[in-house]
This record gives C-alpha cells, sequence and structure tokens, in this order.
C-alpha cells in the first residue's frame, strides 16, 4: 500500500480473440464504488481477415459499459438491439433479470486494417434492481458532457460530476470520467466528486502523495481520502467511482448478484439454453467448468 491508497497493475488475461488488461475485480479491492469490473482492452491492430469476435454470451445483476478510442464494433443483444459502436460513445446495456450478447468487427472492414482500442466496464446493479427488466441505450459522444478547466479537457461518460450529469441510464451514484491534458495541473477530485475513487492512466504518469504512478495502473484511494494528483503533461486518464453497495457482490463468469443462488440458477439456465436468443445469431460460449 502507497501512500496514496492501493496501486493495482494491469494483468493480461485472455478473452479468446484478445488480450487484454484486467484491473478490476483485484484480489485485495474487489470493486470500487459500484464497479466491478474494469478491462484495457488493446491497442490491438486487425488486419485484413482478422476480426473480433466474441459470441453470444449471457449475463446478469450488471450494467456493462464499452467506450472505445479507436476501432468499430457491433454489438447484438437478445432484445434485438444492433448497433454499431464508435469511438467516443458510450454503449450502456442492463442485464438485470438476463440478456445474451455479442461483439464483432464490423464486416464491413474485413478488408481493411483497424485498431482496436478501449475499456470494458461492468457495473453491478444495486439489490433492488438485480432482476430489472433488460434493456439497452447507445449514447453517441456529442450527447455526454465535455468541458475544459485550465489545461484538462473532460468528458462525463456515466453518472455525475463536477455539476454535471452524463445521460446514461445509470441505477446508482457513480461517476466516470475521462481527462486529458496537454500541460500539467492539479487536479481536486474530492471537491467535485462523492464515495470510492480511483484513476486509471492510460497515458502519461500521475503524481499523488509522492508516489508516481504510470501508464497501465489503476490507482484507488484510501477510503474516505481522496488524494489530490498532478496530472502529468500529455496524460489522458478515467477516474471512476461512487458509493460503495452494503452488499457484497459474488462474481463467475459474465455473472454478477448479491446472490450466490441466484448465480448457481444462472449457470444452469445458460447450460439448459434458457436465455432469450439473439436473432440472426448462431452459436454460443459454452458455460466454463
Amino acid at each position: 500500500m502507497s501512500n496514496t491508497g492501493l496501486i493495482i497493475e494491469e494483468r493480461s488475461r485472455d478473452i479468446g480473440d484478445f488480450l487484454v488488461g484486467r484491473l478490476l475485480p483485484f484480489r485485495k479491492k474487489r470493486m470500487v464504488g459500484p464497479f466491478i469490473y474494469l478491462d484495457h482492452m488493446g491497442p490491438k491492430e486487425l488486419g485484413p481477415g482478422e476480426r473480433m469476435d466474441i459470441g453470444p454470451h449471457p449475463h446478469i445483476g450488471l450494467s456493462t459499459l464499452t467506450y472505445l478510442f479507436s476501432g468499430s464494433i457491433v454489438h447484438r443483444d437478445s432484445l434485438g438491439s444492433e448497433q454499431i459502436i464508435n469511438p467516443g460513445a458510450v454503449n450502456w446495456m442492463t442485464a438485470g433479470s438476463g440478456v445474451v450478447h455479442s461483439e464483432r468487427s464490423p464486416h464491413k472492414l474485413d478488408d481493411d486494417t483497424q485498431l482496436v482500442h478501449g475499456l470494458q466496464i461492468w457495473v453491478a446493479l444495486p439489490k433492488p434492481d438485480e432482476d430489472t427488466e433488460a434493456s439497452f441505450h447507445h449514447i453517441t459522444s456529442d450527447e455526454l458532457p465535455s468541458w475544459k478547466n485550465g489545461q484538462v479537457s473532460y468528458k462525463l461518460l456515466a453518472g455525475k460530476a463536477y455539476g454535471r450529469q452524463s445521460p446514461v441510464p445509470v441505477y446508482s451514484d457513480l461517476f466516470l470520467v475521462e481527462l486529458k491534458n496537454e500541460e500539467t495541473e492539479e487536479i481536486h477530485p474530492a471537491e467535485h466528486v462523492k464515495g470510492e475513487l480511483a484513476i486509471y492512466v492510460l497515458k502519461g504518469e500521475i503524481e499523488a502523495c509522492g508516489d508516481v504512478i504510470s501508464s497501465g495502473h489503476l490507482l484507488v484511494s484510501k477510503e474516505g481520502e481522496a488524494c489530490t494528483f498532478r496530472l502529468k503533461a500529455g496524460s489522458h486518464c478515467i477516474m471512476l467511482g461512487g458509493e460503495a453497495f452494503p452488499e457484497e457482490r459474488h462474481i463467475y463468469w459474465n455473472f454478477v448478484s448479491s446472490s450466490k443462488d441466484k448465480i448457481e440458477a444462472a449457470k444452469q439456465r445458460w447450460k439448459d439454453r434458457a436465455f432469450p436468443d439473439i436473432p440472426g445469431e448462431k452459436g454460443y460460449i459454452p458455460l466454463p467448468e
């Protein structure tokens, strides 16, 4: 533990077609506010004939958020949604009691080269909303609040922060903010956000309480304390967090719940092929044993 709090380094994880940098969950810190899963995807260059192909798989008890810095992905789900995700937009799917989706490269890019780079995030649902009806929302980049303060450009991807609110329909008190800067600037997040706080350094460095945190690391502030930090010139960071839930969350594969019984039931439903199908999709990813 540093002076600042917990510093988590990306761990490489193979998710099939991609090698990702896993940040959450972590053995010493399972969640930050309601955020239970954070993967840094790429950057990976896909040449002609190479595709991202993550087939149909289920979720319960959470909302998924996909945010791209480059590249394009086609999202399809069992609600009938089909959406191309482009850089700067937020793809938000709430699984609730159960949903199935797939993520693939657009066929129109099969003969091209594209650099796929982004974040895959899971936000656990509050206990009263874990069995809510599944839903899907796509929010374009120009719908998200963006502003500049000093030398830092801000973009509010989800939740509430800095007196602003994102149109992403979240279920709990949280914030997800993208920060970019050209010159070194001091940041005072505690004045503008509530709850637990973490900062993921995508590019550059931040300096906090005497520690220097470089790219590929997640800084988790000590409980009840949001440390002032310096964003070094030319950095790109994601600030996330919010109010923690009173109950523990369990996670197995793509299932998140406050109830182990609900996870066991979801596992059996997937084995029995009792989840809804995605229109036009074939195949599925088997439950890992």
